[in-house]
């Protein structure tokens, strides 16, 4: 029977005493340690360790836990003789964004202004040492006050350092976790440029201009622009899940996770757990795992999608829902098994996520939700082009998620979809034409963003309904969607997997021309005879489907009223 697995416990210090599961991460202190950077910033998705591995470096550094040496015996920092000298002997200010989750600009700022306050608190015998002057005072009682101004909680952290280090005459270390939590609310909820001013004030006085900082580390989900947030910030190195450095810290290897399974007594799982919870790439690093749902596995001895439904997926739900078609459509590969091929850029500009499909890509990269599985180099490419990169899903966990958020679009016409799906595959015309125009009119404007009129641009609702159609109809079709075929591009092609219970299905979408069409019924026909003079049956025929077994539609739209022939 292997040590017991506590859930969502993430101070080092209760878990080390309290003998619960823990896979050795402390190695990081001293690869962190030497790399001498002055401040770094790693990122890597949600639930995979980073606010415990901060835990751990406050617990080992600061001079709060001097003399707790204990903690680390038996691991792998403590046979380095070094290191046991300099445990907690450093100044050691540590604070996490984590919920910062406001929904608007002034609530933020609250927020995180409390947090500062907390802090000062936790230090308030500095005000009455020595060390202060009657105005470092003043500044003390203003930061504990509930109404600081912006200057004044800018400098929080900057003032906090100096009366620290004239407190213990040594620099301090400055820990931040999950530093941008606050910005992905604010792009979600619409204040983001209110928001970028304040923290970048914060972060530069905090890490660029702050001569009494020894070391900074900042953990977070995505790299924020250093346009946005950390202009001027030089001294910045930052990890991604493209680097290198620390590849192993965060997230369990799978000799890690081989290992745990034998001491529970579960090494007859190994291939069915890597098959759902492995995949994830740290720079050279393959077969990463993510903690989240090893642990919740070794727990409760079942495979479900444990790390995907730790949060509600808000934005990554809603940038797929209501992005362009290039977007979806790549979209339909992933959820197929397919690569695709896109440059990315790690630095998320959250302000370009509405119009830049390649950072909805880089977003997706960054969250976990996508693997590299190659990428090009500069020397491969002609001068001024950006390398691609092969994406794919990260593993069956991340797919059934997908699923099920999919699924959940239809959530209020779940029963006419249902319906028109069934009425589809009887070929009852009728019930199609009935249930479609439901869904149509509940939907459409759900998938749109409202930067077009849903009159021009259907694209949006119909790939979200060709998405919606991959899963529920996985198990008896191949589904694709403008792909090649004949002497054209087809929009919707379901092709049997047993073709001897099962016809081929064309769909075609048109939106109604008033200069070319008097009515839906002739946009009807024109999309029925586009299909035939293009000969998009051409691939199937090719497969030995017969003719006579290939079903054709055309989907007419005039705002969101359907008509299907």
């Amino acid at each position: 029977m292997g040590r017991k697995v506590a859930i969502g416990l993430q101070d080092f210090g209760d878990l080390i005493r309290k003998k619960f599961f823990y896979v050795d991460k402390t190695s990081f202190l001293k690869e962190w340690w030497e790399s001498g950077d002055s401040v770094t910033l790693i990122t890597r998705p949600r639930r995979f360790g980073k606010t415990l591995n901060i835990s751990m470096t406050e617990q080992f550094f600061s001079v709060d836990y001097a003399g707790q040496g204990d903690l680390f015996e038996g691991l792998s920092i403590w046979q380095e003789e070094e290191y046991r000298e300099i445990q907690g002997t450093y100044p050691v200010i540590s604070l996490s964004f984590a919920n910062v989750k406001e929904t608007d600009y002034q609530n933020t700022r609250t927020k995180i202004c409390r947090l500062l306050t907390n802090l000062y608190v936790k230090y308030s015998f500095l005000r009455e040492s020595d060390v202060l002057t009657e105005t470092d005072r003043g500044f003390f009682d203003r930061i504990l006050s509930a109404d600081m101004c912006d200057a004044d909680a800018t400098l929080a952290l900057y003032q906090l350092s100096d009366y620290l280090y004239r407190y213990y005459g040594k620099k301090v270390i400055i820990l931040l976790d999950e530093y941008d939590t606050p910005m992905q609310e604010a792009y979600v909820d619409g204040y983001w440029n209110q928001l970028v001013s304040f923290t970048r004030s914060l972060f530069n006085a905090t890490f660029k201009t702050n001569p009494w900082l020894e070391r900074g580390l900042m953990t977070g989900i995505t790299r924020v622009s250093k346009e946005s947030i950390f202009s001027d910030l030089n001294n910045l190195e930052v990890v991604t899940t493209t680097s290198d450095k620390y590849a192993a810290s965060f997230g369990f290897t799978e000799e890690e996770v081989f290992d745990a399974l034998d001491e529970c007594g579960m090494g007859e799982d190994k291939q069915e757990v890597k098959k759902w919870y492995d995949g994830f790439i740290f720079g050279k690093q393959k077969d990463i795992y993510n903690p989240w749902s090893i642990l919740n596995y070794l727990d409760k001895c079942n495979f479900m999608t444990y790390w995907a439904n730790t949060s509600s997926n808000s934005l990554i739900g809603k940038l797929i829902r209501e992005g362009n078609s290039h977007i979806k459509e790549k979209f339909e590969m992933l959820l197929q098994g397919e690569t695709i091929f896109t440059p990315i850029d790690e630095q998320i500009v959250y302000n370009q996520l509405d119009g830049s499909e390649e950072a909805v890509w880089s977003l997706l990269l960054a969250s976990g939700y996508l693997k590299v599985l190659s990428h090009e180099s500069y020397t491969e490419i002609p001068e001024g082009d950006q390398p691609r990169y092969e994406l794919a899903l990260t593993n069956l966990e991340v797919k059934v998620m997908f699923q099920n958020m999919v699924r959940s679009w239809f959530s209020e016409v779940k029963a006419d979809y249902n319906d028109f799906i069934k009425a589809m595959l009887l070929d009852d015309i009728d019930a199609m034409n009935e249930y479609m125009n439901r869904v149509a009119f509940t939907t459409f404007s759900y998938f749109d963003t409202g930067r077009g009129s849903s009159l021009e641009e259907p694209e949006r609702f119909y790939h979200g309904f060709v998405l919606g159609l991959m899963v529920d109809l996985q198990n008896r079709y191949v589904i694709t969607s403008n792909r090649e075929s004949g002497f054209g591009r087809y929009d919707v092609m379901l092709e049997p997997k047993n073709i001897q219970k099962d016809d081929a299905i064309i769909l075609e979408f048109k939106v109604f021309n008033k200069r070319r069409e008097q009515s839906l019924s002739e946009t009807v026909q024109a999309a029925l005879s586009q299909i035939e003079e293009k000969q998009y049956a051409a691939n199937l025929i090719a497969k030995g489907i017969p003719e006579n077994r290939i079903r054709c539609y055309g989907f007419a739209f005039l705002g969101k009223e359907v008509l299907i022939g």
